[in-house]
């Protein structure tokens, strides 16, 4: 039985980094992300890697165990004030944030 990823894009404010968030787990496509969106994916058992993408710009990398029939959830968002903006400009991985969130 597979697990399910439940990924929500709210920011708490405005998002200065926009646009669609591609999504990858393992290094292969899941979906796109949209602003105020939410996706779903199953995803087997076992260790997996979690990224999210626009242009250049990226997430760091997040890794994530899923068991049989799991709900793993994360929120996402883009850069929301000036100097997460600023600071993805030298370092484009801290532009889109991604949080693990707890049921």
């Amino acid at each position: 039985m597979a697990a399910t990823l439940r990924l929500t894009r709210k920011a708490a404010g405005i998002e200065l980094r926009r646009g669609r968030f591609d999504v990858t787990v393992d290094g292969a496509s899941v979906g796109t992300l949209d602003r105020q969106d939410t996706i779903e994916t199953p995803v087997e058992p076992g260790p997996h890697t979690l990224l999210l993408r626009t242009g250049r710009y990226s997430s760091q990398p997040h890794i994530f165990t899923a068991a049989d029939g799991d709900l793993i959830t994360f929120r996402c968002h883009g850069a929301e004030g000036w100097p997460q903006l600023v600071a993805s400009l030298i370092a484009p991985d801290l532009a889109i944030f991604l949080k693990p969130e707890e049921d």
